[in-house]
Formats: structure tokens, C-alpha cells, sequence
């Protein structure tokens, strides 16, 4: 009786263990590897990629519209008419053949390595030194949407020392020591907060004077800094 017992016991045991596998499987989150074709500019596509191409096309006598940033019918025509003058498969979306056909060169973000944490918490501490822990990962956001903008270079080192990007570079402040808190926002930024509202400019109104920068669509202020694109 006691061998029937735990038999039916193992056996009850088995069932409930393989009824909680399944349950794990079918309500885990889906993780895959994400699709390339996913993070191509086509159809429905928005952002700083699209403006890019949109500009090229623009150039180029292909694309007489405004450049909103928005993928429409009338981008897609475009670029299929710049893949058939260029020889390029006719699909209408900006792979990295048509991309680099139309001279465009996108970096992506950069990884939070220890390497990358000390160059941009460098920057960040240079030029945010005593802002707001906020405005701080703000400037570090920044530096990493230029990265990823096409009017910037395609790197974290490129983007720092472009020439007349940033003062600190030329005021010496880049070489002081980097503030603790600086390498935290470093961290942030690269894991991706963003806490400048996808800004790829800030000033200090109280410290500048060019007009260039004062024109800038204002997204938001942390501390005494503007936040523009």
C-alpha cells in the first residue's frame, strides 16, 4: 500500500513539475534576436536616419518635399528611383547599400564599457560639473544622440573631440579631475536614459551669446542648461 502510495505521489510530482515548466515557457518574455531587416528605414520608419535620407534625396533633385523625418509613399518612391538611377536592388527601403549609395553614415551606441564609462563621464563631468545628477546624464545623453545623428561622427571619441564641439575640450576643464557622480550618469547614458528628451544641443543662456544656438527648437532646462535639437 505504501509502494502504491508513492508511486502515485512520484507520479503526481512529475505532472505538477512539467505543468509549472509549461507555465514558465508560455508566459516568459520573448527573447530573440531582433530582426535586421527591423531596423531599416522603410515604410512607416521616423527619426534622424529618415531626415538624413530625406535631405540626400532632396539634393539630389528626387525628393521635393519638406524633410518631416516621416517614412511616406512619397520618401519610398523617392528612394526607389535612387536605387534604379544607382543600379541597387528596386525595394524602396534604406539598406546599407542605399545608405552608403547616398553618402549617410549612422554610428550606433556605444556600449557601456569601462572604457567608454571614462570617456564619457570625462565630458560629462567637464561640462556639467556641479549641475543637477538629471542634467548631468543629460549632457552624456546628448554626446550619445550625436552618435547616432547623421550630422555628427559615428563614434563616442569622434562625437567628443569633433573640433569646436565642446569648450571643455579647449578650456582645459577636460582635464580636471571627473567628478564621482559623473560616472554614474556616464553609466545611464550608455544604458540609455535619456533625460534630455532626445537633444543633440544645450547651452547655458547666461554664458553665450551666438544666435546660432539661441535658435534652437527648446526641448526642456535641467539646471542652467537648455536642451535644443
Amino acid at each position: 500500500m505504501k509502494q502504491k502510495a508513492y508511486s502515485l505521489l512520484k507520479i503526481l510530482s512529475i505532472l505538477l513539475l512539467n505543468f509549472l515548466a509549461l507555465a514558465l515557457i508560455t508566459n516568459a518574455p520573448a527573447f530573440h534576436q531582433p530582426d535586421a531587416a527591423m531596423t531599416l528605414s522603410k515604410i512607416g520608419s521616423r527619426g534622424a536616419e529618415v531626415s538624413a535620407i530625406q535631405q540626400a534625396l532632396k539634393d539630389r533633385g528626387l525628393f521635393n518635399e519638406d524633410v518631416t523625418g516621416y517614412y511616406g509613399n512619397v520618401t519610398y518612391e523617392a528612394v526607389k528611383k535612387f536605387q534604379r538611377q544607382q543600379g541597387l536592388q528596386v525595394d524602396g527601403i534604406a539598406g546599407p547599400q542605399t545608405l552608403k549609395a547616398l553618402g549617410i553614415t549612422i554610428g550606433s551606441r556605444p556600449a557601456a564599457t569601462e572604457a567608454n564609462i571614462n570617456l564619457l563621464a570625462r565630458i560629462i563631468s567637464a561640462e556639467a560639473r556641479g549641475e543637477p545628477y538629471s542634467g548631468q546624464v543629460a549632457v552624456g545623453a546628448v554626446v550619445l544622440n550625436r552618435v547616432e545623428h547623421p550630422s555628427f561622427p559615428d563614434s563616442l571619441s569622434g562625437v567628443i573631440y569633433q573640433p569646436g564641439a565642446f569648450t571643455a575640450i579647449t578650456d582645459g576643464q577636460f582635464n580636471e579631475p571627473i567628478a564621482d557622480s559623473a560616472y554614474n550618469a556616464a553609466r545611464d547614458a550608455l544604458n540609455g536614459v535619456d533625460p534630455s528628451g532626445g537633444a543633440i544641443y544645450y547651452y547655458n543662456p547666461d554664458k553665450t551669446s551666438n544666435q546660432w544656438i539661441r535658435s534652437r527648437p527648446i526641448i526642456k532646462r535641467i539646471g542652467k542648461h537648455l536642451f535644443c535639437s
